[in-house]
């Protein structure tokens, strides 16, 4: 049975979020029905995918978690960052997560009455993994590198002109 011949306007969007990273190869495991968990690998990093349904809310939450920790003395330096890195943002955001210093894209998902679809799926983890790629060289600019909140963003947000 196809995707296309399934109603999902009831079912759990986890359902759909499974078969993407089933498709796709990437290892994942699914404690509950309620929430499921995927590992991919990036260019820059490696990523965990979290998703999390409820379904009184018709809401899927989403995070896509960098595999770094930011030590508390760079806090703050982050925080700029990510300020303004999300100034730029349209959809989703980035965060920092106080308790253990793990970088993350979120966002959610309002899901309705007419259920999730496979391409809403898709592009929700496209755009995650696409704009953590595109801003991962900043975050290490910054931890790692010793660089400013501004003097990061500019070095890996360099926007190409023309052709080469």
């Amino acid at each position: 049975m196809s995707i296309a011949e399934v109603d999902f306007s009831a079912a759990n969007p986890l359902d759909l979020v499974e078969q993407l990273v089933s498709a796709n190869e990437w290892m994942f495991e699914r404690p509950t029905d309620e929430e499921l968990a995927v590992c991919v690998d990036g260019q820059w990093n490696k990523y965990q995918l979290w998703f999390a349904w409820r379904e009184d809310l018709s809401v899927m939450q989403f995070t896509c978690a960098f595999d770094m920790k930011v030590a508390e003395q760079r806090f703050s330096d982050v925080c700029m960052l990510l300020a303004k890195i999300n100034e730029r943002m349209w959809i989703g955001h980035f965060d920092l997560c106080a308790d253990d210093g793990m970088l993350m894209f979120r966002q959610a998902l309002m899901v309705g009455d007419n259920g999730a679809s496979s391409t809403q799926i898709e592009e929700l983890v496209e755009i995650a993994l696409l704009e953590c790629e595109r801003v991962f060289p900043a975050f290490m600019f910054l931890v790692w590198g010793g660089k400013s909140a501004d003097e990061a963003l500019a070095a890996a947000m360099l926007e190409t002109h023309g052709e080469a």
